[in-house]
């Protein structure tokens, strides 16, 4: 994803970083890594007997699969300053630039309403937010912050996203609840989505959505941080400089994280600001060290296959998503009763082979080399999904 200009502006956006002194390989390995993990734990062959680590913490808390959602978003804000940043350099104009930052918000907002209508497509029930929704949404507003104010503009809007929400979810009273609830029924964010969206929201609770209207304000911000370690990297500084600043912002965010968790519980669902800052604290803390490895010590070609799969993320993502549903609705029926074709493969190949838990990761495991297999056949095509 690209974005951004410059010319013609009320505000400049900070001259200080200018172009990153060369393109760094581990961002498109680190996309990659996001996407493959995203894929692995989408798809667990059983949701029941899965590891822990591979599904998302019941409420409050975190699992490994709950910071795969964060990283994506982090990641489009790092693409926004980075590709933004180059136009903006090149002198293109804001008003040039602002069209296509739509265009490109409204095809994966379209993209992510089409996933949630696959096979059914009753739009009595249509999901209306959701992830690709959510990375719309998210890229949308932090795009038009970078074109339209600075460092010291976007850490206000970020602080203020944040205190917005802090706010909204422990002082506005919820209609027999009251005020600061957090559980899974008295929570406002639940309340707003259930009086807004309705039969709209996601299949499972059917009340609320876990990428829910008041929650968007948080996740907003986690693309806001992603804007923010991209300034880091356009500095015109050495690779061991700008990975340093990376790693030491990303440990006071993760204490910042931990510190907030005493008063807004660390909840991947509500998007709590406690999950913003620690997760973003991991993202630099992970892709700091990430970046040494692939950038400074030169391992290029051990992340290859994960370059291949984040140069096709959305294709990648969309190809899992629609062949997901595709092998839960191909069903049958059986002395046991109706069986899906997904059920089958996992019973018949995995099970046998070894326990449940395992069995359940071998699974998870073959859908991903699978997608790696598509991502690699576009690659060596020339096709790249560009949105």
């Amino acid at each position: 994803m690209t974005p951004t200009s410059v010319a013609q502006s009320t505000e400049p956006v900070p001259a200080t970083p200018t172009a990153t002194p060369r393109r760094l390989v581990s961002l498109d390995a680190f996309r990659g890594l996001t996407m493959a993990l995203m894929v692995l734990v989408n798809n667990n062959g059983s949701e029941r007997d899965a590891y822990i680590q591979l599904r998302h913490s019941q409420w409050h808390g975190w699992t490994l699969t709950d910071t795969v959602f964060p990283s994506f978003v982090w990641i489009v804000g790092v693409a926004i300053t980075l590709s933004l940043g180059k136009r903006v350099a090149e002198g293109v104009p804001r008003a040039r630039l602002l069209p296509q930052i739509f265009r490109r918000a409204a095809i994966l907002f379209v993209l992510g309403l089409a996933i949630y209508a696959f096979p059914h497509f009753n739009l009595g029930t249509q999901r209306i937010l959701g992830v690709l929704q959510r990375i719309a949404i998210c890229y949308l507003v932090a795009a038009v912050l970078f074109l339209y104010t600075g460092v010291r503009g976007q850490i206000a809007w970020l602080v203020g996203l944040l205190a917005a929400y802090w706010l909204l979810m422990t002082l506005v009273p919820v209609p027999g609840f009251g005020t600061g609830r957090l559980d899974v029924e008295g929570n406002f964010a639940h309340y707003v989505d259930r009086m807004v969206l309705g039969s709209h929201n996601y299949q499972f609770p059917k009340t609320w959505d876990p990428e829910g209207i008041v929650s968007t304000l948080p996740a907003i911000a986690t693309a806001l941080f992603g804007v923010l370690a991209g300034h880091l990297l356009r500095l015109r500084r050495s690779l061991p400089e700008r990975m340093t600043w990376l790693f030491l912002a990303g440990n006071l965010l993760l204490a910042a994280g931990v510190i907030c968790d005493y008063w807004l519980p660390i909840n991947k669902k509500l998007w709590t600001d406690s999950f913003c800052l620690f997760m973003a604290g991991l993202d630099f803390v992970v892709f700091a060290m990430f970046a040494w490895v692939v950038d400074g010590l030169g391992w290029h070609k051990p992340v290859r296959p994960l370059v291949i799969l984040g140069m096709n993320a959305i294709a990648v993502y969309l190809v899992s998503e629609f062949a997901a549903e595709a092998l839960d609705m191909i069903r049958w029926n059986s002395a046991a009763g109706p069986v899906s074709l997904q059920r089958y493969l996992y019973h018949t190949l995995f099970v046998p082979l070894a326990s449940p838990a395992n069995a359940s990761l071998l699974y998870s495991l073959a859908f991903t080399a699978a997608m790696f297999l598509v991502a690699y056949g576009l690659y060596r095509k020339g096709w790249f999904l560009r949105v």
